[in-house]
């Protein structure tokens, strides 16, 4: 895509004292796990071709393992690759002298960790602003921007506390605003809310979103919870022993996910909070010869549960479909929707043709 910010080529990463041997002679897939074992290397990342766009979130997911955390730590070059490319803003980031590189990383990505990170003999001002600090931006302006951002997240009147007397979720909100801080374009968040409680994990995501929706940073996101994915990804990659097996928007990954491990990775999704019902073929249907009320209109990216409910309180039990120019697409009822709601997933269907093929 020409808007990328982030553009991944062919990326491979094999831990090991042989690993460039093993990734030249790995091409074939039947020589791979003889090549792996004889010469004791891990493959953690394997020919990863991603682009990342510019101002949206790209959540990177798969189970423990994966290579999700091994994939985030080469955007900024704290891991390098065995081969492939790495860009950022066009810029090659394997090519970057030892001094550019550290300008890149004070400048430009900033990283927010699972396990907050923070300095636990520093302030939470003294916290946000170590960034500030380090890219040589002066004292005075270090603390407006601090104390800014300390807001920003909620967490005024609390500039002068350590660390240890924060909970988790403001631990973490304190690692949010010191990535904020640094006005940095591209932020790397790895696992950033997995170690919070549940409650605290879903205010966490809402200040996210609020702040994307008004700041409109690059986000690579790494979680292995898939409705934390579904509900901040713009875009999903999801990942299976180091290659790249789906990316796409939650809606496609949901009603297509192309393999057995990602359709049983999505089987249990509420679709009704995903799809939208312009998406599904056959559920909007042609004007003609069909009565929608006047005025009553839902837009196609309308999600099913949402346009069940509009339907069941509206003037009537159909509406218009309108696209984002407003103009009408055609007539969808509540009963379409209801049986849309019903539909077993394509997991559902796979368990029960295997059932039924099992019983005659």
């Amino acid at each position: 895509m020409s808007d990328a910010a982030i553009r991944l080529r062919g990326l491979t990463k094999l831990f090991g004292s042989d690993a460039g041997v093993v990734a030249e002679r790995m091409r074939d897939p039947e020589e791979r796990p003889a090549l792996i074992e004889r010469y004791r290397t891990r493959l953690a990342l394997r020919d990863v071709d991603l682009d990342v766009a510019k101002g949206h979130i790209q959540v990177i997911m798969g189970l423990s393992g994966s290579g999700k955390s091994t994939l985030v730590r080469h955007i900024n070059r704290l891991i390098e690759p065995t081969s492939g490319s790495v860009e950022v803003d066009g810029v090659d980031m394997l090519g970057l002298p030892e001094r550019e590189l550290r300008e890149v990383r004070r400048r430009k990505i900033s990283m927010v960790f699972q396990r907050f990170a923070l300095l636990p003999h520093r302030t939470v001002e003294e916290n946000v602003a170590y960034g500030l600090k380090a890219a040589g931006v002066g004292r005075a302006e270090r603390v407006e921007r601090a104390r800014r951002w300390i807001e920003r997240v909620g967490l005024a009147g609390q500039e002068t506390r350590y660390p240890a007397q924060l909970s988790g979720g403001m631990q973490q909100r304190v690692g949010l605003a010191r990535a904020l801080a640094t006005d940095a374009d591209i932020m790397l968040m790895d696992e950033a809310f997995s170690a919070l409680d549940p409650l605290i994990r879903t205010d966490m995501q809402s200040l996210l979103l609020d702040l994307q929706g008004e700041l409109g940073r690059t986000i690579v996101f790494i979680t292995h919870d898939l409705d934390e994915a579904l509900r901040l990804g713009d875009r999903i990659a999801i990942l299976k022993d180091g290659e790249l097996v789906r990316e796409g928007t939650g809606q496609e990954i949901v009603l297509d996910p192309q393999s057995d491990y990602v359709a049983a990775f999505v089987g249990d999704v509420d679709q009704g909070r995903i799809v939208e019902i312009g998406a599904l073929p056959g559920l909007v249907v042609p004007a003609e010869g069909t009565i929608a009320p006047p005025g009553f209109t839902l837009p196609a990216t309308t999600r099913l549960r949402e346009a069940a409910r509009r339907l069941s309180d509206g003037p009537a039990d159909s509406a218009a479909v309108v696209d984002g120019a407003g103009r009408a697409i055609g007539i969808v009822s509540l009963d379409a929707v209801v049986t849309a709601l019903t539909r077993p997933s394509r997991l559902e269907r796979d368990t029960l043709r295997r059932l039924g093929q099992t019983r005659t």
